[in-house]
């Protein structure tokens, strides 16, 4: 997959490693079916899917990627740490001048700044790395002016005001060729957004410091990211800071043991003695006391040996981390994918045992009872066509929107029962004007205009051939309505309807009124089942992705 090349290139020593073209190819689907990998129900496992997908992402788009494409740029070390570390302090003494401000509330504890070599700038100034971390450069101080404008940090104000992600680019011509160095925000930061971007910066490494101090190398953030650097096989390198000089033996031996119990015990581990400089906010410690870092750091950027053994090592170590994650990846994209699929079954599960239940209603004459019941046996003595009409599609309403209610809690309770069903997202409710009991009513009002225009179109048709005096179409329509919707309770508004119009307009009428009911009924229940469905089929959670996933990670595999 990666080796190092048989020649080293110029007098940067710069080590070339040999990248098919087929493997970025690979690697850039793969890339692509983790993007579209989603995780929009809480699940037990959706938290950590989306926290690998993020990290997965970060570590290809900012790191491997850039890194396969583009292998002699220069290493990137990245400074992290806890809050109080002394990250910054360390990058300035390393660069020989302030380049990064201390201070927990500083704006650039939300700005990383990258300082490399002059001759590198062009590296980091475009998006070859953390591609949607807009770049800034403060007006740069010349070599013999020390620190740095004391004001520089309000020209980034605006950018930090409107939300804007910045990484702040500086150059420095006393840091080697070959390396850049990244002062990350804090780990462990009270900003949330803060800690993510620290997680994303590291995983854009080809080498991680992990500055710790003598008070508090026990923490349990910092540990946790240097597992995750092991299992990942990442280029690791820590740093013991602010130690007193009475106690270095001591903190160091438990240190060490601490790494040793971890596995980590071959990391290579630097200590810095507390000095007066210590707690000079960011300002800059004796260059002896980084020496040893400052050299070991210089090594691997300029030996050709060194370079192609941190760099190899974090490249494959992220790509063999693939072996595992995207399984993990596939089988929470297909625990979405089971989850949805037991939700949909209980919306459409509910839906049809409603349905073939208002047909069994219909089929019996339930409309047919209650006030429209008392209308019909008044009709037409102390009830017109119209109110007969009016109490009919009232109760074939609350027969339907019963239906509907009774659907929705089914849904609900079997929701319920369901890991990520009770989402709020998921609810399909509508109070309003766009209730479902509005919806239906809309529905069955427009029924009934339909009905009374085939009855109208029967009445004409049958008066023109008979030459006689039509019937009225809104008493046609009253009695095809009660004759479609009463059961036997309605004969006699069949036999009625047939007096009228004749028994072949009655059949022709009834079975038109029929299939006009069917369809209405269909459309109705198919609507609010739809309903149900629709925030479901946004969540666009498929079969596909668990494939792609596992086919992509396959294709990988195979380039290697």
């Amino acid at each position: 997959m990666l080796q190092k090349a048989a020649k080293v290139g110029h007098s940067s020593h710069v080590v070339t490693l040999d990248v098919r073209p087929q493997l970025l190819d690979a690697l850039t689907v793969l890339r692509d079916r983790v993007a579209a990998a989603r995780f929009p129900l809480p699940l037990a496992g959706a938290p950590r899917a989306r926290a690998n997908r993020s990290e997965l992402l970060a570590q290809l788009d900012d790191y491997l990627v850039p890194r396969l494409r583009d292998p002699e740029a220069p290493l990137l070390a990245v400074i992290g740490g806890s809050t109080g570390a002394g990250k910054s302090t360390l990058v300035n003494t390393l660069v020989g001048r302030v380049v990064s401000e201390a201070g927990v509330l500083r704006p650039t504890t939300r700005t990383p700044v990258l300082v490399c070599h002059p001759d590198d700038h062009h590296w980091f100034s475009g998006m070859r790395v953390l591609p949607d971390l807009t770049r800034v450069w403060v007006p740069r101080q010349t070599e013999s002016e020390g620190d740095c404008d004391p004001d520089e940090d309000e020209s980034l104000a605006p950018l930090l005001d409107d939300g804007e992600r910045v990484l702040r680019v500086e150059t420095a011509g006393t840091l080697p060729r070959g390396l850049a160095l990244l002062d990350a925000p804090d780990v462990d930061s009270l900003v949330a957004e803060n800690r993510l971007l620290a997680a994303r910066l590291i995983s854009a490494a080809d080498v991680w410091v992990m500055v710790t101090t003598a008070s508090r190398y026990a923490d349990a953030v910092p540990w946790h990211l240097l597992r995750t650097a092991k299992e990942h096989d990442a280029s690791l390198v820590t740093v013991l800071d602010r130690v007193p000089h009475q106690v270095v033996a001591e903190v160091s031996r438990q240190y060490g043991a601490l790494l040793t119990k971890a596995g980590l015990g071959d990391v290579p581990r630097f200590t810095v003695p507390e000095l007066p400089e210590s707690t000079g906010n960011g300002g800059l410690l004796p260059a002896t006391a980084v020496a040893p870092l400052r050299a070991w750091l210089t090594h691997r950027a300029q030996d050709p040996d060194a370079r192609a053994l941190a760099v190899t090592r974090t490249a494959r170590g992220v790509l063999d981390s693939l072996r595992v994650r995207m399984p993990e990846l596939a089988a929470a994209v297909a625990a979405q994918y089971s989850a949805a699929v037991r939700l949909t079954s209980a919306v459409e599960d509910a839906y049809e045992s409603e349905h073939a239940r208002v047909r069994t209603r219909l089929q019996g004459g339930a409309v047919l009872a209650g006030g429209a019941l008392k209308r019909w046996r008044s009709y037409p003595l102390d009830c017109s066509a119209g109110e007969l009409l009016d109490a009919l599609v009232e109760s074939l309403a609350a027969l339907l929107l019963c239906a509907v209610t009774a659907a929705d809690e089914r849904i609900d309770e079997a929701w319920r029962r369901e890991p990520g069903g009770e989402a709020s997202e998921l609810g399909g409710r509508d109070p309003g004007l766009e209730s479902a009991e509005h919806r239906i009513g809309m529905a069955v009002r427009r029924w009934r205009r339909v009905l009374e225009e085939y009855a109208e179109e029967e009445v004409r048709a049958v008066g023109e051939a008979q030459g006689s005096a039509p019937s009225d179409p809104e008493i046609v329509a009253a009695l095809v309505a009660t004759a479609l919707l009463g059961g036997r309770r309605a004969r006699a508004a069949g036999e009625n309807l047939a007096e009228r119009i004749g028994a072949q307009g009655a059949l022709r009428l009834r079975d038109r009124g029929g299939r006009l009911l069917s369809e209405y009924l269909d459309t109705v229940l198919g609507a609010e089942r739809e309903r149900r469905l629709t925030p479901l089929d946004t969540l666009g959670v498929g079969p596909e992705p668990q494939a792609e996933l596992i086919a992509a990670l396959s294709l990988l595999q195979k380039e290697r």
